[in-house]
């Protein structure tokens, strides 16, 4: 499952099953302009500490996120 951002879709929230457990990574996109690519902001393991994470990392809230088509 992927998870992106409403209001510019740069930031992203991968939920992935690792172990049988659900690991929460928050990544930031960069434009093609700038060279493309992908930061990883943090990886978390449950929605507590993701929307912390979201908190102390970027201007997002849980509420702003979407999930990607």
């Amino acid at each position: 499952m992927r998870l992106v951002c409403c209001c510019c879709g740069r930031y992203q929230v991968t939920v992935e099953l690792v172990r049988g457990r659900h690991r929460y990574r928050l990544t930031h996109r960069y434009p093609a302009r700038f060279g493309g690519g992908k930061n990883v902001l943090g990886e978390v393991g449950t929605v507590v500490e993701l929307e912390e994470l979201l908190r102390r990392r970027t201007p997002l809230g849980l509420a702003d996120l979407r999930e990607a088509a």
